[in-house]
């Protein structure tokens, strides 16, 4: 028993000035633990063996878990990446011509037609990602 205080005692000497680092509970602690983390990176990047990469980690999952509870992602269909995409790439309907014509990708994205296998081929390729984001 009198092992088990001296190691809580011990721990929460040192858990005491850094538990706020552990601790993201709004969107002020999210940017400082989010500014934090990148400095991390910055430093160690994938360095595993590097003396603060377990911190690194274990505050990526407090991130990670601050993200999800506050932030979440909404499922989005094919057509809505693909709008995502155009977007991002500041795209109109005309310039996607291995998906088909200008009307073909309009009646896509308004949901008149379906995405067939070979535009999501296509789309993938175009777009450097996996087909999956599209299906």
């Amino acid at each position: 028993m009198e092992k088990m205080n001296i190691a809580a005692e011990s721990i929460r000497e040192h858990w005491t000035p850094i538990s706020h680092l552990f601790s993201v509970t709004n969107d002020e602690e999210y940017d400082r633990a989010v500014g934090l983390l990148n400095s991390l990176i910055d430093e160690i990047g994938t360095d595993e063996r590097h003396p603060l990469y377990e911190f690194l980690d274990t505050l990526g999952t407090v991130i990670n878990a601050y993200e999800e509870k506050n932030y979440p992602v909404a499922e989005c269909d094919g057509i809505g990446m693909l709008c995502f995409f155009m977007d991002e790439h500041g795209l109109t309907t005309s310039d996607l011509p291995e998906i088909g014509s200008e009307k073909t990708v309009s009646e896509i994205i308004s949901g008149k037609k379906e995405l067939s296998v070979r535009h999501i081929r296509a789309m993938a390729e175009r777009f450097h990602v996996s087909s999956a984001v599209f299906v």
